[in-house]
């Protein structure tokens, strides 16, 4: 069986891909997409992840101020679903997740809904557009996840990942899945490629007290060990759970030079 990645409508997409899961997952609905324009040369398109319980709206009015004009920015908003975290109250996530711990249990099943969202956002691209994905908190956590599904060639449950990343970057995010990443990494020459391949920036807040820095630092690390090598850490110190403009001009020059933009500031 096959679709027309350019055609196939997102709920179309997932009934595909997910068509054997739970009611529960495909009962989410997500929200509304926002996007930002290039103002000039289309040479990248980035979707940007939201943080628990915000909307693509937030995101792209920040995303509208950075002197980025040949990148065009995706902004979706995730589902509105029962988080643990918050006793079951609903809120909108990228997937349901507990307190963020050593022992935090991942949502598989709500990281490779929202990843296969991401990739039907990106799959109407045009060939010679480089894509890539960033976040915040929990949209960093899913741009990561999604990172690793491209590395690995595919999603949780097996299905195909077939979006060319080409940038990754997290603020004040967790790696999901780090335990067993490095083993699945190292499984193919191919997979490892793909990993070393790919230009990963986190960036986090030695004072964040939502997500802890160093949940940030072990992603980091984590990704590093599994072959990732080119990912850079950014502490920033006394940073809470926020981004600051000192912080989003660091993402404005790494994408610069990591896509190769043209007449960027």
């Amino acid at each position: 069986m096959s679709y027309s990645r350019q055609s196939m409508g997102s709920g179309l997409f997932l009934t595909y891909l997910f068509g054997s899961c739970s009611r529960s997952t495909r009962g989410y609905e997500f929200g509304r997409t926002y996007v930002v324009r290039p103002k000039g040369k289309h040479q990248a398109t980035i979707v940007w992840l939201h943080g628990l319980g915000d909307n693509g709206s937030s995101s792209s009015q920040l995303l509208e101020s950075l002197p980025l004009p040949n990148i065009k920015w995706i902004c979706p908003t995730a589902p509105s679903r029962p988080v643990s975290l918050l006793g079951g109250f609903p809120c909108t996530a990228w997937f349901d997740v507990g307190e963020i711990s050593e022992d935090l249990h991942d949502d598989i099943e709500g990281l490779d809904a929202s990843a296969a969202h991401i990739a039907n956002l990106l799959s109407a691209e045009p060939t010679d557009v480089k894509v890539g994905i960033g976040g915040f908190s929990m949209g960093a956590a899913i741009a990561l996840y999604s990172t690793t599904c491209y590395a690995l060639g595919r999603y949780g449950t097996g299905h195909a990942y077939t979006i060319n990343l080409r940038a990754t970057v997290g603020l004040s995010g967790w790696l999901p899945g780090w335990r067993s990443l490095r083993s699945k990494i190292e499984s193919s020459n191919e997979v490892a490629r793909r990993a070393a391949s790919i230009p990963i920036l986190l960036a986090h807040g030695t004072s964040d007290d939502v997500v802890p820095y160093r949940f940030g630092e072990k992603s980091a690390h984590s990704l590093a060990m599994a072959g990732f090598r080119q990912t850079m850490f950014k502490p920033y110190e006394g940073l809470g759970h926020y981004t600051v403009p000192k912080e989003m001009d660091e993402v404005v020059h790494w994408l610069v030079s990591r896509l190769g933009l043209e007449g960027s500031r």
